[in-house]
């Protein structure tokens, strides 16, 4: 006996009749009749599988427009959103790390609405090299011979290996064999740049005649790596870049060193804790250095190498050099952020990551202040909320076992459940902007050294 189909089928209204409902005529105008109609025939299925499954129309289907508004709305959203950074991490790899500052923001606005001379000499009206003006002003910046730009610190330190000791061995201390986030490990890299892992020394201590027993016919390269994202204390010893560049020299074979974070200022000068920077160990005599763009230099993801110029024209000459080049929009916004560097007066206001760094306890104690009665008054019944003292990090792997006084606002859940806590964090996760706080110790914390809007996220966190 043949099964009648279900009546409901047929009040599925057909994708003519929908394309011409007035409330579906705007959709159609903004988003064009293709989109439109793709997703309009996926609600379709959906109302078939509903029906299939519960003999029933979904709740949505009396009205079909707006309906279809919240899917367009969802599936047009970006996926990288803006969100507020209260994780106590200012350099958050996950969240993007450095905020730019809006000079470099407008120079890459710029860049982006014109063709622009990214390899264009106007003085020859012939191609030039993209590299070439900001690698002058690095040098003006650092003493360095010269400079090559690409687009992260792991392809600089790749391109560097791979141009230097191809084929050959590479001396390093064994207590400077570092793995970074996203399982970036030193010998991995070697590997793929050609090049033979040779390590020295020990885990707690390295001398120079671990490096010069090493040294033979094949060796091409004398590495040191900043350990930035852990410490080795104690009973400890390692070969400083004054000694690495003068064995380097007698032994006539190449220095390089991998700074990670590194930075372009010393920061001691800023109550900060001191981090190593390039320019010092060039005048040491390294011949080259490398570290990232969007660490303690607050840029955009990029890679620079410094150093002696026949080997940062060698590099520039390598193959895998077009690979991982810097396109139009990181030089420009690296440009703009090294430009600020030539007003170190100013820098502190400017650079967005060395003002959220340099904030006073005070001031986020002040904001807490006042950020705190409203906000126990909307979560109050539910959460007891305070306003504590706390420590930021720099995060990034710069500085790991130095901390930045803070201040934070803490929620602790009044049933005295943890998933109290983390269901609080998720419906933030889930705000238009969302609130990335950390839950350590039975509290949510917000840390509010990142926070420079204290209204915005009132207007986010009361409902």
């Amino acid at each position: 006996m043949t099964q009648k189909p279900c009546p409901l089928y047929s009040q599925i209204p057909s994708i003519d009749r929908l394309l011409h409902e007035p409330q579906i005529a705007p959709f159609v105008e903004q988003y064009g009749p293709t989109l439109i109609t793709v997703t309009l025939r996926r609600m379709q299925e959906q109302v078939r599988i509903n029906i299939k499954q519960y003999q029933e129309l979904p709740d949505w289907c009396d009205n079909w427009a707006a309906a279809l508004g919240q899917r367009l709305e969802r599936k047009q959203a970006l996926a990288l959103k803006p969100v507020f950074n209260l994780s106590g991490t200012v350099l958050h790899t996950n969240l993007g790390r450095a905020l730019l500052a809006e000079p470099v923001i407008e120079a890459v606005i710029q860049v982006m609405r014109s063709p622009v001379t990214l390899e264009y000499s106007l003085n020859g009206a012939g191609r030039g090299h993209r590299d070439r003006a900001l690698a002058n002003l690095l040098c003006e910046l650092t003493g360095a011979e010269d400079a090559c730009i690409v687009n992260n610190n792991a392809a600089a330190v790749l391109l560097l290996l791979a141009t230097v000791a191809s084929g050959k061995q590479v001396v390093v201390s064994r207590g400077e064999l570092v793995e970074i986030g996203g399982a970036f490990r030193i010998p991995d890299v070697m590997v793929q740049a050609g090049c033979q892992l040779v390590e020295v020394g020990t885990t707690n201590r390295t001398h120079l005649r671990d490096y010069q027993q090493a040294i033979n016919e094949e060796t091409a390269l004398l590495m040191k790596v900043h350990t930035s994202n852990y410490s080795i204390e104690g009973f400890t010893a390692e070969v400083s870049g004054r000694e690495l560049a003068a064995l380097g020299v007698k032994s006539q074979i190449p220095t390089a060193i991998d700074l990670g974070s590194g930075s372009m200022i010393n920061m001691a000068q800023y109550g900060l804790p001191a981090e190593p920077m390039p320019q010092d160990y060039l005048n040491q005599g390294i011949d080259l250095v490398t570290f990232s763009g969007d660490k303690l230099l607050g840029g955009p993801q990029a890679g620079i190498i410094l150093g002696k110029k026949q080997w940062i024209e060698a590099i520039q000459r390598h193959p895998l050099k077009r690979a991982l080049r810097a396109d139009k929009i990181i030089l420009a916004a690296l440009e703009a952020t090294l430009r600020l560097y030539q007003r170190p007066e100013q820098l502190c206001q400017q650079l967005p990551t060395l003002r959220l760094l340099t904030r006073q306890q005070q001031e986020m104690h002040d904001m807490a202040q006042q950020l705190l009665p409203e906000i126990q008054a909307y979560y109050g019944d539910r959460f007891i909320v305070r306003s504590e003292p706390c420590y930021s990090q720099i995060g990034s792997g710069s500085l790991p076992v130095n901390r930045l006084p803070s201040w934070a606002l803490t929620f602790v859940a009044a049933d005295g459940q943890g998933s109290t806590l983390e269901q609080l964090a998720r419906c933030w996760r889930g705000l238009a902007k969302p609130v990335i706080g950390r839950i350590s110790g039975g509290r949510l914390w917000l840390d509010l050294r990142c926070l420079e809007d204290g209204k915005a996220l009132l207007q986010a966190l009361l409902l």
